[in-house]
């Protein structure tokens, strides 16, 4: 299965010959303000650069999707990629992913979400850094940043549904692992690919609306 190939669009690539890049180095944070933790911030989809550190990366993270086709939860993996889930998480708090749309549902690979535009070009505003993890690692269930190249994640993430997306090379930063709604709201979202492979699954056969995603840290 070959994936978007289009430079302006944030791509996940099916290419087995990838080798993975290490990151060089600390995480560089950005400058773009913390939100509130409470849930009280106003939605905000346009930004500057890309966030300070606002999470506690001693702290545990969950987030909870509430979408069209049921509920799931990820556990964030912010002992091992804490510049990604400190994205997300400070995304997420702003509400930036409410009333979005999954764009791109593919058989047995990914459903992948998080651009507003719902055109597979948008989003942010900023690009920041990889954190990629080692070949193998990559499971059903696992929720990984889609990309356009080194070094250039925004806000579009997937969702690995099924063995094709497990096996992907090393090459998007593995920040989440769903614990709860796999067999249930996950499964029904990647039953919503689009039959035509020529369409490389856009847009999916159904609609899927992350309706709120929440963020919850212990």
């Amino acid at each position: 299965v070959e994936t978007e190939t289009d430079s302006t669009q944030e791509t996940v690539d099916t290419t087995q010959d990838t080798v993975a890049a290490e990151v060089s180095g600390p995480f560089e944070y950005g400058t773009s303000e913390c939100p509130a933790t409470d849930g009280s911030a106003e939605q905000r989809r346009e930004f500057t650069d890309a966030h300070q550190l606002c999470i506690d990366p001693a702290k545990s993270y969950t987030a909870t999707f509430d979408t069209t086709q049921g509920s799931f939860s990820v556990r964030l993996l912010s002992d091992r990629a804490p510049g990604t889930v400190n994205n997300f998480v400070s995304l997420a708090r702003w509400k930036y992913f409410d009333g979005t749309q999954c764009h791109r549902v593919i058989e047995d690979f990914v459903v992948q979400c998080g651009d507003p535009t719902a055109t597979g070009s948008g989003g942010p505003g900023y690009s920041f850094a990889d954190e990629l993890p080692q070949a193998g690692e990559y499971k059903i269930g696992s929720l990984a940043m889609a990309n356009s190249g080194p070094n250039t994640n925004g806000s579009q993430f997937f969702i690995i549904t099924g063995n094709n997306g497990a096996s992907l090379p090393p090459s998007y930063s593995l920040f989440g692992e769903v614990v709860d709604g796999l067999d249930t709201a996950v499964k029904a979202m990647g039953a919503l690919f689009n039959p035509d492979p020529a369409a490389n699954g856009v847009p999916p056969a159904g609609e899927i609306v992350l309706k709120s995603v929440t963020i919850s840290e212990s």
